[in-house]
């Protein structure tokens, strides 16, 4: 949902202006404040140039979670601002980070390369995730994409897998919610999307 608070952390992210924002919008420079003082609301024809230019569909790739790989955070080399973000074609939270799917054994509904969104911050205790499909580091420090089942003894877990062994009895550090699956196909036609967007940038920008 586009509200007024990320319009306000959009423009404080990206350093853009709100007369920026009203060119992108197609509308008078006094309009955007009137957007964020509650006196004028959001058009619906309005919504995808705000998107756009505040950047609020993107996400960061904050490293790789394992589907039957093991994911080792302190061996995986990945730079403090992520592998990249992905744009999503809805605004997200800044609550929300993304892993990249790795390996091959929670087919068929997650395959390698595709990428999940999680919330950043576990908002819920475990017992809450039980059943369910979660990215989730372990007190070890491996990341993984599992299906989160109670243990044996209190505070354990049995990470369940759709066609491997399951990992049985180890105590998780963090739970990954999560809240939107990106499949492979989808990201590289999103990403062919954007890089032809940034192609035509560019020409018109030389054109001038």
């Amino acid at each position: 949902m586009l509200d007024v608070q990320l319009i306000e952390r959009g423009l404080q992210k990206t350093g853009k202006s709100k007369g920026g924002l009203a060119r992108a919008m197609g509308v008078r420079p006094g309009a955007v404040s009137e957007i964020l003082s509650g006196i004028r609301l959001i058009k619906a024809s309005e919504i995808a140039p705000i998107i756009e230019y505040l950047e609020l569909n993107s996400v960061p790739i904050m490293g790789r979670v394992g589907a039957g790989a093991s994911i080792e955070p302190e061996l995986e080399q990945v730079p403090p601002e992520g592998l990249g973000e992905v744009e999503l074609p809805f605004p997200m939270s800044e609550e929300t980070i993304a892993f990249e799917v790795s390996g091959d054994s929670m087919l068929p509904k997650y395959e390698n390369g595709d990428v999940i969104v999680v919330y950043r911050e576990q908002r819920y205790p475990l017992s809450s995730f039980y059943g369910e499909e979660a990215a989730v580091r372990l007190k070890s420090g491996e990341r993984y994409l599992k299906t989160v089942e109670r243990g044996n003894s209190p505070g354990l877990v049995n990470l369940k897998s759709f066609n491997a062994k399951p990992i049985n009895g180890v105590k998780l550090e963090w739970i990954g919610e999560i809240c939107v699956t990106l499949p492979r196909g989808q990201i590289e036609r999103l990403r062919g999307k954007t890089a032809s967007k940034g192609r035509k940038t560019t020409r018109r920008s030389s054109e001038k």
